[in-house]
């Protein structure tokens, strides 16, 4: 007998428990990513960080990626108030996005896009510590270019170097 098929508007778990506690209190987002990291992301400008009038939940660095084709930038953004769970049963939750769980080195994770044929963007969410979400967004200035699941697996790789640098300052 087939398993059931979860319909797309149900809550996506949360994933297993992180291996560590990685607090974003008081760090800059664009410093998550060591020049070698920004190479292998094709960061075309220097990281940064945009004002407080256009953030979101925390301190966000815009990384653009914007020599040659496709144009599209990473949004790296550090909240420091809410757990990742808030996008599965919280007031995050949004029943007209697709979100998917998934680790990133090891912690918990969720992939998270509209819905749709015309991917728009991908924010990778990863639960580095109680309370605490790095968001890392990509979307594509160049139309076409991506599809949904390239956005997300280029959104999920930011995120994975942005957790090991978070990682690597103990």
């Amino acid at each position: 007998m087939p398993e059931p098929v979860t319909p797309p508007s149900a809550p996506a778990p949360v994933p297993a428990p992180r291996p560590a506690e990685l607090r974003l209190d008081g760090i800059d987002p664009c410093t998550l990513f060591t020049e070698a990291q920004l190479d292998e992301l094709k960061i075309t400008e220097q990281p940064e960080p945009l004002p407080a009038d256009n953030q979101r939940e925390g301190p966000t660095c815009s990384l653009p990626v914007a020599k040659g084709e496709p144009h599209y930038t990473y949004y790296v953004e550090a909240i420091t108030g809410a757990d990742l769970e808030a996008w599965v049963t919280g007031d995050r939750r949004n029943g007209s996005k697709i979100t998917e769980p998934r680790q990133v080195e090891r912690f918990p994770a969720l992939t998270h896009h509209g819905r749709g044929s015309s991917p728009s963007d991908c924010e990778t969410l990863v639960g580095v510590a109680a309370g605490q979400t790095l968001r890392v967004q990509l979307y594509p200035v160049t139309r076409g270019a991506f599809d949904q699941r390239q956005l997300c697996e280029l959104s999920a790789g930011a995120a994975a170097l942005a957790v090991k640098t978070l990682g690597s300052r103990g």
